[in-house]
């Protein structure tokens, strides 16, 4: 694919990929608004927390499946060029997600906070925020899954803040390499998080386990056919 396709490919991508979020925050200004109170059912914010971290699991899932895809044919090699824009998706949906935590689940006053900025008094924001500190802090450090879950997000802040080509070039190749494979760490801290989330017995996290372990399992195939192979290439030269 050339790099006309691609550039017109990425313009489809890319609304695409924020239609989730256009269509839930549409559904919330419907509740919020009163327009139609039931939009978001009746838990709204257990709602959208569950909606942001679907989204940002299975972005972050597609992402990591286009490496071993484009390996199996070199015409797939243009799918490269998407595994950002599909990464950063991934951390947008996550940081989504923590939000719906921060600022709906911990009881922030989100109305408050609204009629303060619409006075001209920003600093309200931040005034809300460490009045609900302490909650957040308590309920973070008595949930395992809390933890889990901030820890794969940091990591995937981390990426989206390296993700950028001038970084890779000013680290370089191999250690940019690296340390984007922290990626996989995030995807299965993100699996971790899901299964301690749900109640115990519900087992809908398994097809997002089952996707990761596939991916992980493909890596780890290739990287050990990559190594066999450099090791054999020494053998045959001696050989002949």
């Amino acid at each position: 694919m050339n790099n006309r396709s691609i550039a017109l490919l990425k313009w489809v991508v890319f609304p695409l990929s924020l239609l989730p979020f256009v269509l839930v925050a549409w559904r919330f200004w419907l509740a919020a608004t009163g327009a139609q109170p039931d939009a978001l059912g009746a838990d709204p914010v257990n709602t959208l927390t569950h909606i942001t971290g679907d989204w940002t699991m299975w972005f972050l899932l597609i992402s990591l499946a286009i490496t071993p895809i484009r390996r199996l044919s070199p015409k797939l090699a243009w799918l490269i060029r998407f595994r950002r824009m599909l990464g950063l998706f991934a951390f947008f949906y996550g940081t989504l997600h923590l939000g719906t935590y921060l600022f709906l689940f911990s009881g922030y006053d989100v109305n408050g906070a609204w009629e303060g900025v619409k006075s001209g008094h920003l600093s309200v924001l931040w005034t809300n925020f460490v009045a609900v500190w302490p909650t957040i802090w308590e309920d973070a450090m008595k949930r395992k899954f809390v933890q889990v879950g901030l820890l794969s997000w940091f990591i995937l802040l981390v990426l989206a803040l390296t993700s950028p080509q001038w970084v890779l070039r000013k680290v370089g190749g191999k250690p940019w390499q690296r340390l984007h494979r922290w990626v996989y760490v995030a995807g299965a801290l993100a699996v971790i998080h899901y299964w301690w989330l749900v109640k115990k017995g519900v087992l809908t996290p398994w097809r997002d386990t089952a996707v990761l372990t596939v991916l992980l399992l493909g890596r780890l195939a290739w990287t050990l056919w990559k190594r066999r192979k450099t090791q054999a290439a020494p053998r045959a030269v001696q050989a002949v």
